[in-house]
């Protein structure tokens, strides 16, 4: 399939227990092309999760993720119960990791 044929599709990757690897998954899944959120959910990233090389490739990749966690509001939109809701229902494809 090429880029011309390939399907892209709204995708929301969770990053609920596994916040390195939902970063990973999600600069990934841009290549293909796809339309990409992130949301960072359950508690802050660690200081190494911040600075580790996934993070910096969402940078590259223009994924600006979003969070749940309060203490993340300085750094990421946080969002309501309502907000994330409604992100799922308008995803095509939803990965929790």
């Amino acid at each position: 399939m090429n880029e011309s044929t390939a399907i892209c599709r709204r995708i929301l990757v969770l990053a609920r227990n596994e916040p390195e690897e939902a970063m990973r998954v999600a600069a990934g899944l841009t290549i293909i092309g796809h339309e990409l959120e992130l949301v960072f959910m359950h508690r802050p990233l660690t200081e190494d999760e911040a600075e580790s090389e996934h993070a910096e490739l969402l940078e590259l990749c223009e994924i600006v993720p979003k969070t749940t966690v309060e203490g993340m509001r300085e750094h990421f939109t946080l969002l309501d119960s309502q907000a994330l809701a409604a992100l799922i229902s308008e995803s095509e494809r939803v990965i929790s990791l």
